[in-house]
């Protein structure tokens, strides 16, 4: 059996304001198209399909018009898991409907492991492989809240209740193989493992409070011959451990991935004990290029894309000594008659000048939620010994309203 693992499409996200459809589109044509090359039986997504809980109907539409392609192709099943951008309850909706084109979709956890355990069969009806389709685990699915419990103990219960459920869910698997003989367990999840690569601007948010949860390897039961994980989006292995990768995400987020070569992961199952794992590249559907420096690296570097004929977005950080208030009439200039567009420009010459004297020029594009918090601490002058229990409330009250389910 061939399995195709991908994940963190993030459908609907924008880039300053820019939206990506189009990137969304190519990367599903492709992705259909590649899995009909290469013959694969089973695709997996490990979450992260939309970029909100509440997907705009063209993201709706791209997601369903790609099920529907890829079920009528070589491709017998599709495995989708819920990330902690998705809605459990919208991608459940459909659920039903969606088994009728062997599409499983799991968005939550339920009160019986079975739910999150799914047998592939091959053309002939025989089970080739055992999915432990485990979604993302929010905080309140696997553990008790108890009063006046420090951040360490509640790290301690997150692990402990993410390593009983897989050991829950994958027992169930496990009796499975013993009564459909000695086939493949694969276990899906979407979580953050320990020692795991982020970079700069890819909006992977912290999925627990106390950041301390991120779990490690042995976390997972010794009875799975291929992990497939979402949530990082650059593709790695958990340690060292051959049998567990992050597929990453197949567009770069940000421009903090655009030197990234975006991948899926192909797994073959034939008569070897150990899977054949392959790497295989995803086209860059729409060039991003981050340019810094003073104003002649940056109107020479424009002026090399120009002459290549490049269409790409530009996020432009001016790091000049000079102060250039004419910046924006600069870059304009250089970039007349061409596809490129500024999607951001930085004058950090500028910036620093003026946040030196005054906070009032800083945008919420320079600060994310928890410098937000840190300023107003420091407008109330809340004394040092009382902010770490603030801080802690604060990021519990922003990790409720992120996972908290608008569908529902």
């Amino acid at each position: 059996m061939k399995i195709l693992h991908t994940s963190d499409w993030h459908i609907g996200r924008s880039l300053y304001g820019r939206k990506r459809y189009d990137e969304f589109s190519a990367f599903l044509d492709w992705l259909a198209e590649f899995i009909q090359i290469e013959s694969v039986d089973a695709l997996l997504i490990s979450g992260d399909i939309f970029d909100t809980s509440t997907p705009s109907n063209r993201a709706q539409e791209l997601y369903y018009r790609f099920l529907c392609k890829v079920s009528a192709s070589c491709c017998r099943h599709i495995v989708v898991i819920a990330g902690n951008h998705d809605s459990p309850s919208f991608l459940n909706a459909p659920k039903e409907l969606l088994r009728a084109l062997n599409v499983h979709v799991v968005g939550s956890v339920t009160e019986n492991p079975e739910d999150e355990v799914i047998t592939l069969a091959g053309s002939s009806g025989i089970p080739e492989a055992i999915v432990c389709a485990i979604p993302y685990l929010r905080d309140r699915d696997i553990r008790i809240v108890e009063a006046g419990e420090s951040v360490e103990h509640k790290n301690t219960k997150l692990i402990e209740g993410l390593q009983r459920h897989y050991a829950e869910v994958c027992k169930v698997a496990e009796e499975k193989q013993r009564e459909y003989g000695d086939i493949p367990i694969i276990g899906m999840g979407h979580l953050f493992t320990a020692g795991g690569k982020t970079v700069d601007g890819d909006g992977v948010r912290e999925l627990y409070v106390g950041s301390l949860a991120h779990v490690d390897k042995d976390v997972f039961p010794t009875c799975i011959d291929y992990l497939a994980l979402g949530h990082l989006h650059v593709p790695q292995k958990v340690g060292a451990a051959e049998h567990m990768r992050y597929s990453g995400s197949p567009i770069p987020m940000g421009y903090g991935e655009a030197c990234h070569e975006k991948s899926v992961v192909i797994v073959a199952f034939s008569n070897d004990p150990q899977p054949k794992i392959t790497f295989h590249p995803v086209p860059c559907f729409q060039a991003l290029e981050r340019i810094s420096g003073g104003i002649d690296e940056i109107t020479e570097r424009i002026h090399e894309l120009k002459f290549s004929g490049s269409d790409a977005w530009l996020e432009i950080e001016y790091s000049g000594t000079e102060i250039a208030g004419n910046l924006r009439e600069l870059i304009d200039e250089a970039l007349a008659d061409t596809a490129m567009e500024i999607r951001r420009i930085k004058n950090r010459r500028v910036v620093e000048r003026l946040i030196n004297r005054t906070c009032k020029d800083e945008t919420l594009d320079d600060l994310n939620v928890n410098d937000v918090f840190i300023r107003c601490l420091n407008t109330y002058e809340v004394p040092d010994d009382e902010r770490p229990a603030l801080i802690q409330s604060y990021k519990e009250t922003i990790q409720g309203m992120q996972e908290e389910d608008l569908n529902a």
